[in-house]
């Protein structure tokens, strides 16, 4: 007999089978039902059923209502002691419990959420080498359900037997191979540790001059018996090879072999290793002027030797750039360029830059040769127009020049970078005379052969938070106006970097100047040294700061000196704040003095975006001269030093 009792209140239905004696037994006499009477005993049943509003459980029923949402926790247990550190951040990655953590959930998510999260567990176990690992679930019941994953991870399973068939082939450099792949006889069954070993031997076998290697994939045969398992992996090493030579594949519309050598760090004869290519591609990208690149190894001709492939497809070579901006004692500047990236191949620019602004105007053409001979070397030269009015001087002036330089760049920084070059220019130039502030006109033809050299031990471009950052830079110069005379301009720069705890880092500047062999006046009032400005003692105007005239304008100085102190301090998410205190000063002799120095503080806001961070400072004099003005804004890339 099958027998149904139907709880409305409840909304639950209790289903009852009944042994089959029972259904042979004589059916009572039927009685008129009311549907408001209690319910009559059931003795066989042997289940109290609870009157709600009265019995305190109704309270936990209600609670696991299979309807209701209510937020929930979970925990894992039995995983102490055979769980690493990365399988229990792959499980927080991956745990559906985990991303929901949080919100809401009915019986059924919750019971749906805990059989993936054990099936995954089970996983992962497993792939750590825990073969016989089974994971149970179990909710206990509450205002906050608890969620519990009980997992017995068994015994862990080792290798009994790791095979590399095909090693041997390599010779002399199978040993140190079979080194690099790690995982040996006795180790656990650890996935990551193979395919980590197999990724390692890969990389490994490309490096040590094998081009064509080929390894295959780990296969591993599990013994329950015994608790252990096999590893066996085929390896094809291929002939080892030299490098020969780079050829240019069929398609190839960009540069030619030679230039691809030029900028590889390959030589003929060197060892194969797969490295160099990948660095190569990153290069050749760099430039700008290719959109595909295609680098791979080819047999040559001579045994033992593998040529290099090339075929790069063309990226545009035409770019325009536009600049606009304002600066106290620069007045408002709007810039414009145009430059053909490949017009002289291989590499060879030519730009058109021009400059309009109140204080400035400009036009020059330039050229430049990126990877001139080798990466990252630079060949630049220009013709340019100038006519620049600063409170200081004015010039109108006409210049040639020429250098080649080691450059660093946020995808290659280089520890050490130098430049070597040549000017020649003839300047037109107006001041006054300092004692008198009589105004004068005289022209200035200089030669002169600027010379550079850079340490940079710090560890980022564009945002260093350790490291010191070192340079020099000498100019010896010929000057003619009236008279012929020669005189040495030279200038050390220096900066440090800590991290004095979690999210900030202090940063200290110096900068000294000295020219030597001419005084003061003889030299071009464009030659000279001057303070101040966004890239000097902040809170000041450019050029604003050392001895003045009787007009109150600067005019210069043979000797400089400098410092920044900056606290760099990551505030919020990408945003940071950076207190500063900078101080400079301007000597008419050729050494700098340690006394009237003027200095400028303020504070200022980074926001460090993918490419950098963007720099707006507010910075005011402490102890201003005549007609500084009280507040100073910058506005630039990359931190002020």
């Amino acid at each position: 007999m099958l027998l149904r009792l139907g709880w409305f209140g409840l909304g639950a239905t209790a289903v009852l089978l009944l042994p089959g004696p029972a259904a042979a037994q004589t059916a009572p006499a039927e009685v008129p039902l009311d549907p408001n009477a209690p319910l009559a005993p059931l003795p066989d049943i042997g289940v109290a059923w609870p009157e709600l509003g009265n019995d305190p459980a109704s309270t936990t029923a209600a609670a696991t209502d299979g309807a209701a949402e209510r937020r929930y926790a979970w925990r894992i247990d039995g995983i102490d002691t055979s769980a690493t550190p990365l399988l229990r951040k792959r499980f927080e990655e991956l745990s559906t419990l985990s991303a929901n953590d949080g919100s809401a959930a009915n019986a059924a998510q919750l019971d749906r959420r805990a059989r993936e999260d054990a099936d995954l567990l089970q996983t992962l176990l497993r792939g750590a080498g825990y073969y016989d690992a089974r994971v149970t679930t179990r909710v206990e019941p509450g205002t906050k359900p608890l969620v519990v994953l009980a997992a017995e991870p068994g015994t862990l399973y080792r290798l009994r037997d790791v095979t590399l068939g095909g090693l041997a082939a390599a010779g002399d450099k199978a040993a140190p191979l079979r080194e690099a792949f790690g995982v040996k006889p006795s180790d656990p069954v650890d996935a990551d540790a193979i395919v980590a070993g197999t990724a390692r031997l890969t990389a490994r076998i490309g490096q040590t001059g094998f081009p064509f290697a080929d390894v295959g994939e780990p296969q591993i045969v599990v013994d329950h018996a015994s608790k252990t398992a096999t590893l066996d992996l085929q390896v094809a090493p291929g002939a080892q090879s030299r490098f020969g030579k780079f050829v240019a594949l069929p398609g190839n519309r960009v540069f030619g072999p030679d230039h691809v050598q030029e900028i590889s760090r390959l030589a003929p004869g060197d060892t194969f290793d797969a490295t160099t290519l990948d660095d190569l591609r990153r290069a050749l990208v760099q430039t700008g002027l290719v959109s595909s690149v295609e680098v791979k190894p080819i047999p040559a001709d001579a045994p033992g030797v593998v040529d290099i492939g090339v075929k790069l497809g063309a990226a545009p070579v035409h770019t325009i750039a536009g600049e606009l901006g304002y600066g106290t004692g620069e007045g408002a500047r709007a810039e414009l360029n145009w430059t053909h990236r490949n017009l002289f191949p291989p590499e060879g620019a030519l730009t058109l830059r021009s400059v309009l602004g109140t204080r400035e105007q400009l036009g020059s053409v330039v050229f430049r040769r990126n990877n001139f001979g080798d990466r990252d070397r630079v060949l630049t030269a220009q013709i340019s127009a100038s006519h620049v009015q600063r409170d200081a001087y004015e010039a109108k002036t006409y210049t040639v020049a020429a250098n080649i330089e080691r450059q660093t760049t946020i995808f290659f920084q280089k520890a050490w970078t130098w430049s070597l070059g040549g000017e020649v220019l003839s300047s037109d130039e107006r001041d006054v005379i300092a004692a008198t502030g009589e105004p004068r006109r005289r022209t200035f033809y200089i030669a002169a052969a600027p010379t550079s050299l850079n340490y940079d031990g710090s560890d980022d471009l564009l945002n260093p938070t350790r490291g010191f950052r070192l340079g020099g830079r000498v100019s010896p110069e010929f000057s003619l106006e009236n008279d012929a005379f020669g005189y040495a301009r030279v200038q050390i720069d220096a900066s440090a970097y800590q991290p004095a705890r979690r999210g900030l880092v202090l940063a200290e500047r110096i900068r000294l100047g000295s020219i030597l062999g001419a005084s003061r006046d003889s030299i071009a009032p464009s030659r000279r040294f001057y303070a101040g400005g966004g890239a000097s003692v902040r809170g000041y105007g450019y050029q604003a700061i050392g001895p003045r005239d009787v007009n109150n304008d600067p005019i210069g100085g043979r000797s400089l000196a400098e410092f920044s102190i900056e606290a760099r301090v990551r505030a919020f998410g990408n945003f940071g704040i950076v207190p500063f205190l900078d101080g400079g000063t301007i000597y008419t002799s050729a050494v700098p003095g340690l006394g009237d120095f003027q200095y400028g503080a303020g504070v200022g806001v980074r926001y460090y975006s993918n490419f950098g961070p963007i720099r707006f400072d507010v910075g005011t004099p402490l102890n201003p001269q005549p007609g500084d003005s009280r507040i100073a804004v910058y506005v630039s890339l990359g931190q002020a030093f």
